[in-house]
């Protein structure tokens, strides 16, 4: 497996910052804030996207990695909006880099798989921005195991290779430990999977009523809405206090434990905000614990559905 480092041969950190609030619920003044927090605590690796904040999110970590873009890992991602067809990725390449004022990105990443367009094509804009000193890693994100397997075939008859996966993972959302974590393994993936703190549920926040994405955005709030869910977050929150430890703590700690993953996406409105799930880079959890932590949520089953091999 080829390490994910920086142009200049540092390695990736073990956590990745996520920058989708930059320009959106983090104003300037808190991106810089969470940037310099996440620098200091040695994190060295940040993802964006073409799409968030309409570009705010890149123009933003642009301009707080100029002076040291080389010691970075810096990942954005395109085809969407507007799909995964040439004109489109080396549109949304040439916007992104403007944004970032930046030569190339570390990994760039397809952002969701595009049913509408041949893997050919969409492999063989990659395939331009690599050879032109573009892309030095191609990634992955939302992509299920057989997509992926697919566009890595794809891929390496241009003499490509997919080499990160960002899917979803956290205690309530497992699926990938069915195939995509065992792809991973087997395919030497590296898998840098978001939303750690299930789209905030696991802090605990949505118990005492509070306000957050799922409340305030349907899709959030559908991806979250089975009851177990909400339990899982109590059982956690049981747990933390028993321990004295922030469950934002316990829930990344529970995620970077996995032995399959590469680096956690972390994030943050602001410096408050963040500093939980950067005290996870520190936390040793106990196998115990851990085991404590999994028995909070039904494992998915197996991909053949022999549930007595499970």
């Amino acid at each position: 497996m080829q390490p994910i480092t920086s142009a200049n041969g540092t390695p990736a950190s073990p956590f990745c910052f996520g920058t989708m609030q930059f320009g959106g619920t983090s104003s300037d003044a808190d991106s810089r804030a969470v940037y310099e927090q996440s620098r200091t605590a040695d994190i060295n690796f940040f993802d964006c996207a073409y799409a968030y904040n309409n570009g705010r999110s890149e123009e933003i970590l642009g301009r707080l990695i100029a002076s040291e873009r080389e010691d970075l890992v810096i990942t954005t991602k395109c085809s969407f909006p507007g799909g995964s067809g040439r004109a489109n990725i080396l549109a949304q390449f040439d916007e992104s880099r403007r944004r970032m004022a930046t030569d190339y990105f570390d990994v760039y990443f397809l952002h969701r798989w595009d049913d509408e367009v041949e893997l050919e094509e969409t492999m063989g804009a990659l395939a331009e921005l690599t050879s032109n000193g573009g892309i030095r890693m191609i990634g992955v994100s939302n992509f299920s195991a057989w997509q992926t397997m697919k566009a890595q075939a794809v891929a390496e008859r241009l003499g490509l290779g997919i080499s990160v996966l960002q899917p979803m993972y956290n205690l309530v959302k497992r699926q990938v430990e069915v195939e995509i974590l065992p792809m991973a393994r087997a395919e030497g993936f590296h898998v840098t999977p978001y939303s750690p703190l299930g789209g905030g549920l696991l802090t605990g926040k949505y118990l005492q009523g509070g306000e957050g994405r799922i409340v305030t955005d349907k899709a959030y709030a559908a991806r979250y809405a089975p009851d177990w869910m909400m339990q899982a977050a109590a059982g956690l929150g049981d747990i933390a206090a028993r321990l004295g430890v922030s469950p934002i703590t316990l829930a990344v700690a529970w995620v970077a434990r996995n032995p399959d993953i590469s680096a956690p996406i972390i994030s943050g409105r602001n410096a408050e905000q963040l500093q939980p799930s950067l005290d996870a880079l520190n936390y040793d959890l106990p196998d115990e614990v851990y085991a404590q932590l999994s028995a909070l949520t039904p494992p998915p089953a197996p991909a053949t559905d022999r549930l007595e091999e499970a």
